[in-house]
């Protein structure tokens, strides 16, 4: 399918809310041509920005991957820049910390920095489990968000292939010692009855604009589960998990939702 397809969540498991937590049947080493994708992008007249429609000075703050920082999505930084946006890096060092704690501490000032800045809402954009965060963040803070987009986020539960279960599970063991009584005894599971989980069962408030965006040929995570239960919400994209942050059908979808949440 192409891009900006839009099709109905098939997953085979239970999907409501954050219960699932299992291995997905999924070939991980797809993800070694993500940089097919990112020649391609440097290719494609959307990142130079013809063909799509301009932004209007408002925030865009771009939330990085699992174990990812802010280095990485430099292209789709650069790129929204260039589009007419005012963009703001997470200020995630490295996303391997409790979401609750980055949502309240780093990613919040940067939020806060956005809205005095340019006096309005924000949109979110997130890559992998930076969208999940993104997600719970608009939940949390309705008011402020005007839209909020992922990107090969797993939003309705931990379904993907081991190597990534098996990090997870190795930050999370991290995160216990380093912070104890700071954060809950399920933390970075979702078990955990935080703010962060709290929030992600709970749907989109209604005046926030939401994009899912995915590919099946995910080698991360299950494809199924990075679907919103709002089916005119999901766009389909070929590629790989990784290389979405650097997809030109991808960036021309954000373009687009951009301009249509703006123009609400």
């Amino acid at each position: 399918m192409g891009s900006g397809t839009r099709i109905r969540p098939m997953p085979s498991r239970r999907t409501n809310g954050l219960s699932d937590h299992a291995e997905a049947d999924i070939s991980i080493w797809k993800e070694a041509l993500f940089g097919a994708e990112l020649l391609l992008l440097h290719a494609s007249p959307v990142y130079y920005g013809f063909g799509i429609p301009r932004g209007n000075g408002s925030a865009v703050v771009v939330i990085p991957g699992f174990l990812g920082n802010d280095e990485y999505l430099g292209h789709l930084h650069g790129w929204l820049d260039r589009i007419g946006y005012r963009v703001y890096m997470s200020g995630i060092d490295l996303n391997a910390e409790c979401p609750n704690l980055l949502i309240r501490d780093r990613l919040g000032k940067t939020i806060n920095k956005a809205i005095r800045e340019t006096g309005g809402k924000i949109h979110l954009v997130g890559h992998s489990l930076g969208g999940v965060i993104a997600r719970s963040v608009a939940n949390q803070r309705p008011g402020d968000v005007a839209s909020v987009t992922t990107i090969g986020s797993p939003i309705r539960g931990v379904v993907a292939h081991h190597a990534v279960l098996s990090a997870a599970n190795a930050v999370r063991t991290q995160i216990l010692r380093d912070h104890g009584s700071q954060v809950l005894p399920e933390c970075y599971t979702a078990r955990c009855t935080c703010e962060f989980i709290s929030s992600l069962k709970a749907s989109i408030p209604e005046n926030v604009m939401e994009t899912a965006i995915y590919t099946q040929d995910d080698g991360v995570v299950d494809w199924r589960y990075c679907l919103s239960n709002n089916e005119e919400a999901n766009f389909e994209v070929p590629g790989t998990h990784i290389g979405l942050a650097f997809n030109a059908s991808v960036y021309s979808i954000v373009a687009k939702r951009l301009q249509l949440a703006n123009s609400k």
